[in-house]
């Protein structure tokens, strides 16, 4: 058995930026065509379907629980950081890509981790704009 991460090859700061540049695209014309699962309504789940169907996909969102407000995302609200760089606060990408690659024991996959500190300012934003309640604390 082989696994395989099919994380993108090349030097981690370029590594996801290469493959969504040559990442093929959907026409829009075919997006009706495609239907697609959401497994899991917390605030990643429940993000990911609003905005696919914004976008003009067929998507379902299915959940666990009882109640799709029964999700555990506010759990994860203490625990999130992002490279925002408020003033005299010393945020940067690479900062929060190694505290979190050494927080996991640097047992994490480190070109995925990188893009995750790279859009993290764009989740939060995303966050707020959805009306999550959201605090840094």
């Amino acid at each position: 058995m082989e696994l395989r991460s099919r994380t993108p090859s090349g030097p981690i700061q370029d590594a996801w930026d290469k493959a969504r540049f040559e990442m093929k695209l959907v026409n829009p014309a075919n997006k009706r065509k495609h239907r697609l699962i959401v497994v899991g309504s917390g605030l990643a789940g429940a993000s990911a379907a609003a905005t696919l169907g914004e976008l003009g996909y067929q998507v379902s969102c299915f959940c666990f629980q009882d109640s799709p407000r029964r999700a555990h995302s506010i759990a994860a609200q203490g625990g999130i950081n992002a490279a925002k760089n408020y003033q005299n606060d010393g945020d940067s990408v690479w900062r929060l890509f190694y505290d979190t690659v050494k927080g996991g024991d640097f047992r994490s996959r480190e070109a995925n981790v990188y893009r995750l500190a790279q859009i993290s300012v764009h989740i939060i934003d995303q966050c707020v704009a959805q009306g999550v309640p959201f605090a840094r604390e």
